[in-house]
């Protein structure tokens, strides 16, 4: 019986109307558990045009693949009158094209009538989501920002916070050097590296300790523009 569960797939001959309901049926269940592994594993970073798009994309799939069925002439047909969509928007996050791949996937075992495969790989997928999202895999231990400091004329800048930076085990690059106010300062820019434990307050303070409480700033997600 287990076999038979996980062999069985629909042609034209057996696509009958208690089949296809229990395939939209069966795609808007795995859809919705595959939008809520996402919703969990991305606490604040999801929106919910995202995660509607993830329960709805599995029927959708299932119901093209219920329609071309084995008929080449359809495919032809459909691949046609999709060619003429274009969709514009940009590139998202790696993570979230995986999901997208990952419910198109699931309504594909489902438009094929491939139940148990279907239901099985999105268990396992899920829980391997939820197994490295609560490892934090990948996550750097390390901060990458841009560090900003405004400092007067007088002070010499080349060894000006080589102290604070030890203190607080902060690499740092001196990457930027300009003048402001017709000459009066200056404006250092370093790329620095520092650990998520570091008081990145205190750090703040024991710089406007040595500028003279001037301009200063920490940008949190650093680009080479910035530079």
């Amino acid at each position: 019986m287990l076999d038979s569960l996980f062999s069985t797939t629909l042609t034209d001959d057996t696509l009958t109307l208690s089949s296809t309901i229990i395939t939209i049926l069966l795609a808007v269940v795995l859809g919705g558990l595959i939008s809520y592994t996402y919703m969990k594993t991305n606490p604040g970073g999801y929106t919910q045009s995202f995660t509607l798009t993830m329960v709805v994309l599995p029927v959708i799939v299932a119901i093209i693949i219920l329609l071309i069925g084995s008929n080449i002439a359809r495919a032809f047909s459909l691949a046609g009158a999709f060619s003429i969509i274009r969709f514009r928007s940009a590139p998202g996050d790696p993570k979230d094209i995986a999901y997208v791949l990952f419910t198109m996937a699931s309504g594909l075992a489902c438009g094929v009538g491939a139940f148990g495969y279907a239901v099985l790989f999105t268990i396992i997928l899920c829980v391997l989501m939820f197994v490295l999202s609560s490892m934090n895999y990948g996550t750097r231990k390390s901060l990458q920002r841009t560090l900003k400091v405004t400092i007067p004329e007088n002070l010499v800048y080349d060894e000006a916070f080589d102290e604070v930076f030890r203190k607080f085990n902060v690499q740092y690059e001196l990457k930027k050097i300009r003048t402001t106010e017709l000459g009066s300062l200056y404006e250092l820019v370093y790329a620095v590296t520092m650990n998520q434990l570091t008081n990145q307050k205190e750090f703040l303070d024991e710089i406007r300790c040595r500028n003279g409480n001037l301009d200063l700033s920490l940008t949190m997600n650093p680009t080479t523009a910035e530079y």
